[in-house]
């Protein structure tokens, strides 16, 4: 894997179930890991397991994409030739709702005041 979260910024993210009161919407994505058309959107982490819960889009296939868990570790395995899964090290942390692939496969409308400002 390219970029590789150390334990340092593994251990910032919040911990598993620590925001399952919080909508979906509401949730805050903390990593983005990509490879290809593949998009993996982490918000909660657990070291003891190196596991992620967050939201997964696989090939770009929106109508799949869903909230589940992923291992750092077949993250890190995944290889597609030349390439490995690299985390986006300009990710902002955002609301859900503010990323646009996880909007797209939610079928969320969004408001003005939510608009985030994508570059």
């Amino acid at each position: 894997m390219w970029n590789k979260p150390t334990a340092e910024e593994l251990a910032k993210l919040p911990a598993f179930y620590s925001t399952e009161e919080v909508p979906l919407k509401e949730k805050i994505i903390v990593m983005h890991f990509f490879i290809g058309g593949c998009d993996w959107y982490a918000c909660e982490y657990s070291p003891e397991e190196k596991c992620f819960f967050g939201f997964g889009i696989l090939n770009g296939d929106l109508d799949n994409a869903e909230l589940g868990y992923f291992s750092l570790q077949e993250l890190c395995d995944l290889k597609v030739t030349f390439l490995e899964v690299d985390r986006d090290l300009h990710f902002t942390p955002c609301k859900a709702i503010e990323i646009e692939k996880i909007r797209e496969a939610q079928e969320w409308k969004l408001e003005t005041a939510q608009i985030r400002k994508e570059e």
